[in-house]
């Protein structure tokens, strides 16, 4: 059914599967209140014009009466059925003869109104992005890294490769069958619901005969290049604003507040994941799509299982060389580990699957000139060269703006002092050549040093901080230079706000980048620390201009700001420390800590405790694995400085940080720290650390007081040594096993 209830969610990442068999008989559906009349008409194909006007009149209604007792009256006339034959039965004339289209057609318009924005849907499970490859060599390293973490022959392992289509990637819930809601991506865990949206493209279907109990689908929304254009065509003689490509134009139209406007665009969806499952799909990827194929979804038929790297690259090339021609825009070729049982165990890294991975295609390149280059201060105070282009299109996208990197990259030399770009230096005014590094991130490879304008002079890197004055030191072994005014740098506090609102910190809804910087230049509701977000309701109230009467705000939208910034008062701990910004704490390093110390007021003590670099809480912090001295350094630093610590204050005064929950928290090795140690036999260290992590424990790299557990292995030298000093439990490999239960 295209587009009839509303409720309320990786990109190819697979939830462990259960253990029941699958479903295979259809889903039982309620009887009709009543059955819709019978047309008497052949099949599009064979009608003719007369024929097609007389049943696309007969439809209209029809549909428009089942619509209005489903949604207004909440008493359906019709089953989901009958409802979706009389829908496709609607488009395929609508197909056949498009200058028969009605104004009042079921096409032209949804079953819901339109919404007044969009809620949130918590995933079941993570939808997770993918790592990326861009050549051969780093698929070889992709295939050895699965390979040493299940202790396999490279040899053994097989692969699905499919085209990576650049899209918007969408998750649907079926539950006894029945799609009940939609959500985009989001930030991973959190997607927006978008169901009324999607009910309205074709190729997801309300009803999935044969589906398990609960089966989440994923995969991508996009748009054809042909009805890109077409699109496009009418927006132009609409005199309204033309997309820049398919996937802007996807994403926009999913994403409209009205579902009507959404039903008019020609989006389409193929299916290549799932997230919850209630029963198996399958023992492979392979099985498992061609199950999501049999019940009715789209998939890609150019997906191949393949056996070795050979055939993975051979099949890269082979859709490389169909790009031009395939209809749709991709930008790479998706390898997974084939076996479902050898994905659950390479399990996840905290933010891709560890079994699956992007290749991309080589970038596309074009020619332009450098027109300037501009200094940006960052949140770490690292100065960032950046090239202001004369705009050029590169790969379908407009390129005014490209990376330079550091002083070294624009002085034509590595950071060992190795010439790079044959040391050509880039200089203002040359003309270079732009690609975009995996279709992302603007980068120049290259420079026509001959059509060098006369006059043009070498770049001088500045030592002063653009935004403070403040002396900006390039520190032994760093790439770039750095401003030493800390917060006392209005462009690294700027930019450390921006951090701290973005998707992956606080993500408050209505309040990006660009409101950053206005609230920043306000007089009278000045943002300029974290804890100034969490008391902007309360000075607007006594504001003599409030927030609505702004420009660019209303009533609506300052409530709604308002109501985001409460909802973010509870915020999960690992959010809360990667939202500090501290140098060298991204996500990953963020959820080790939480998981570490569990609670904000432990975090704050240990890292308070360990700023003399030495004692008990500085062992306790280079134990965790992961957390090497740099890392551990940047953290008490940051806690020892006056002004730093004043900011964490003020903010923890506006907050209630959420604990971090075990993984597992009734395993039977949850909240403990534990340390592996010699030479594992049945997994690798890898594997064990991973799964130990599923189970709620903390891996630590070395034994101290805190380490609960010990397992060691043949080889176990000095660690085994500490723990029997320290009267830590000693277990053998075996013992682990028998205690964690089978996987």
């Amino acid at each position: 059914m295209a587009e009839r209830r509303e409720a309320a969610a990786q990109d190819g990442a697979s939830a462990p599967l259960a253990d029941a068999p699958p479903t295979t008989a259809p889903v039982a559906l309620p009887e009709p209140a009543a059955q819709p009349e019978t047309s008497a008409l052949p099949e599009p194909a064979a009608m003719t014009e007369a024929e097609a006007a007389r049943e696309l009149a007969r439809l209209a209604p029809l549909i428009l009466g089942a619509d209005e007792a489903y949604h207004g009256a909440d008493a359906p006339i019709m089953t989901d059925a009958d409802y979706d034959a009389l829908r496709r039965r609607n488009a395929a004339i609508e197909a056949a003869f498009p200058h028969l289209i009605r104004p009042d057609s079921p096409s032209r318009r949804t079953g819901a109104p339109p919404a007044e924005g969009f809620g949130k849907i918590r995933h079941a499970r993570p939808m997770l992005s993918l790592a990326n490859a861009f050549s051969p060599g780093d698929v070889v390293d992709f295939d050895l890294q699965i390979s040493r973490f299940l202790g396999v022959a490279p040899e053994s392992l097989a692969y699905t490769a499919e085209p990576k289509i650049d899209g918007l990637s969408l998750s649907l819930r079926y539950e006894g069958g029945r799609l009940v809601h939609a959500a985009t991506r989001g930030d991973g865990e959190t997607g927006e619901n978008v169901t009324a949206n999607a009910r309205t493209i074709a190729d997801i279907p309300d009803l999935l005969p044969g589906a398990p109990a609960i089966l989440e689908v994923r995969g991508e929304v996009y748009m054809a290049h042909a009805d890109f254009a077409r699109l496009n065509a009418e927006q132009a003689a609409r005199g309204d604003k033309t997309f820049a490509n398919p996937r802007n134009a996807a994403a926009g139209s999913l994403r409209q507040l009205d579902p009507a406007i959404t039903a008019s665009r020609p989006l389409r969806f193929l299916a290549y994941a799932w997230g919850e499952v209630s029963a198996p799909l399958g023992q492979t990827q392979t099985e498992a799509v061609a199950r999501l194929g049999a019940m009715g979804l789209r998939t890609n038929p150019l997906m191949l299982r393949c056996t070795g790297i050979a055939e993975m690259v051979a099949h890269y090339r082979l859709i490389e060389g169909q790009r031009g021609t395939l209809g749709y825009d991709i930008d790479g070729v998706v390898y997974k580990v084939d076996d479902l049982g050898l994905q659950a165990r390479l399990g996840m890294r905290s933010t891709t699957p560890r079994w699956a991975i992007a290749h991309k295609f080589p970038a596309e390149t074009a020619w332009t000139r450098l027109e300037r280059i501009e200094i940006q201060v960052g949140r770490t105070g690292a100065l960032s060269p950046v090239a202001r282009l004369a705009p050029v299109t590169v790969g379908g996208v407009v390129v005014s703006n490209a990376t330079l990197h550091n002083e070294d990259y624009i002085a034509g030399r590595d950071a060992k002092g190795a010439p790079i770009r044959g040391g050509k230096d880039i200089r203002e005014g040359d003309l270079v050549q732009v690609y975009r590094a995996g279709d992302v991130i603007p980068k120049i490879a290259d420079v026509d040093a001959d059509a060098r304008p006369a006059g043009a002079l070498p770049f001088a890197f500045p030592d002063r901080c653009p935004a403070c004055g403040s002396e900006a030191v390039r520190e032994a072994g760093d790439s770039v230079r750095r401003c030493t005014g800390g917060l006392g740098c209005p462009a690294q506090a700027m930019e450390r706000l921006k951090h701290f609102v973005s998707r992956d910190a606080f993500d408050i809804e209505g309040l990006g980048a660009k409101q950053v910087e206005a609230f920043w230049a306000d007089p009278d509701l000045s943002v300029r620390s974290p804890a100034d977000i969490f008391t902007l309701a309360a000075r607007d109230a006594a504001a003599p201009a409030r927030l609505a009467q702004r420009f660019g705000w209303g009533a609506t939208s300052a409530e709604n700001l308002f109501r985001a910034i409460e909802a973010r008062r509870e915020i999960a701990l690992d959010r809360l420390i990667f939202a500090l910004g501290i140098r060298h704490v991204g996500q990953a390093t963020a959820a080790l800590l939480a998981r570490h110390y569990g609670t904000w007021d432990a975090f704050a003590a240990a890292m308070e405790a360990a700023g003399a670099r030495e004692g008990a809480a500085w062992d306790d912090l280079l134990a965790i694995d992961g957390v090497g001295e740099v890392l551990a350094g940047a953290l008490v630093t940051a806690f020892r400085q006056p002004a730093e610590r004043a900011a964490f204050a003020a903010l923890l005064a506006e907050l209630s940080p959420l604990p971090m929950a075990p993984v597992a928290a009734e395993s039977p090795v949850a909240g403990l720290t534990v340390v592996f140690t010699g030479t594992l036999e049945t997994m690798t260290r890898a594997e064990a650390k991973a799964r130990a992590e599923a189970l709620g424990a903390h891996v630590a790299g070395s034994v101290s007081a805190r380490t609960d557990l010990v397992v060691a292995g043949p080889g176990a030298g000095s660690k085994a040594r500490e723990a029997e000093r320290l009267g830590v439990r000693v277990i053998d490999e075996g013992a682990w096993r028998a205690l964690i239960g089978p996987a």
